[in-house]
């Protein structure tokens, strides 16, 4: 056999070698990660030892309620909040989220009065208003932001598992399993979110809630409608008979040709949206950038009278194009 005869088959061998190789470590990580998949965080630390109880107080956020005794609006955003939070999977209550902000946003504009102050800058209205914007921007603003994107992350995730969980329920349900067994299912046959949530409403159940109102519980902590339809077909079906397997099967399709919709009109509004995120985003990244690298380009005119008046006008127009970005952009199916 020639040189060069053997040096090929030593070649072709190693690529061999290291092609099994790949897919066999390869396919040792893929099944290692579908294990870890397939067991939601309620199993998990069930499986740790902990008690029931306990995880389901863990795990288990409160439902918004909004505020007694305020006004509609301040109501109704508290617990649009709390539902932000909820799917992002912060526990803390909203009010000590939202309280933290404010310390943290009163904090930096703190330390930017006594740095300016220091430097030699005079700590005029002006000075005090672009502080406080600096604080409330880095503080408020820019954790809303990284909130509200966990949240939608979550919440898409959640949406696209709910078809596949309602087709698990049905299963269950025709195969003879009454409701809180075919519940049960679902809890250890899907991840997170969808297997911990309901987790949640099986153990809710088994601690004695009644079926609906944990059910309705969930929904109200997601707010999805997709929740809600299916509370309400559980809900009927409880008190007024019939099939509910294909009940809830019809609804699955309905869904799924829903977000079949939905996916058609994020892909034609794309342009729109990306637009949206870039002229939100813009103005305060390039705000606090300058600021930032270069504090002396406002600190210089803050001691303007007509400071206090511009920069006010300034944060109102941004305000009202956010406002009015927002409403355009926010699509209905």
């Amino acid at each position: 056999m020639s040189d060069t005869a053997l040096r090929f088959l030593t070649i072709l061998a190693l690529f061999a070698l290291i092609v099994l190789l790949t897919q066999f470590f390869g396919a040792m990580v893929v099944q290692g990660q579908g294990k870890r998949r397939a067991v939601n965080r309620r199993l998990q630390l069930i499986n740790s030892g902990m008690d029931r109880e306990a995880v389901t107080s863990l795990l288990r956020k409160d439902v918004p309620r909004g505020i007694a005794n305020a006004p509609p609006w301040v109501a109704d955003r508290l617990k649009s909040f709390r539902r932000m939070l909820n799917a992002a999977n912060i526990k803390r209550p909203e009010v000590q989220v939202f309280g933290l902000m404010l310390v943290g946003a009163i904090a930096i504009a703190f330390l930017i009065l006594v740095i300016a102050g220091t430097s030699g800058f005079p700590l005029t209205l002006g000075t005090a208003q672009l502080a406080l914007s600096i604080g409330l921007t880095l503080a408020l603003a820019v954790p809303l932001m990284v909130i509200s994107r966990m949240a939608d992350a979550r919440r898409r995730r959640m949406e696209s598992q709910f078809p596949i969980a309602l087709d698990i329920f049905v299963r269950g349900l025709r195969s003879g399993h009454p409701i809180p067994a075919a519940l049960d299912l679902l809890t250890k046959e899907m991840d997170d979110p969808i297997g911990s949530e309901f987790g949640i409403v099986s153990d809710e159940i088994a601690f004695g809630l009644d079926l609906r109102e944990a059910l309705a519980r969930m929904a109200e902590r997601w707010g999805l409608p997709d929740m809600h339809m299916f509370v309400v077909s559980v809900s009927v079906q409880m008190e007024t008979g019939g099939n509910l397997a294909e009940i809830l099967e019809n609804l699955s399709q309905v869904i799924r040709d829903r977000a079949s919709m939905f996916m058609k009109v994020r892909a034609l509004s794309s342009e729109g949206r990306m637009t949206a995120i870039i002229l939100t985003a813009l103005p305060i990244l390039a705000f606090v950038g300058l600021f930032t690298s270069n504090p002396s380009f406002y600190l210089d005119v803050a001691q303007d009278p007509i400071f206090f008046t511009g920069f006010g006008g300034l944060i109102l127009l941004y305000l009202i194009g956010f406002f009015s970005i927002r409403h355009m952009v926010d699509l209905k199916v």
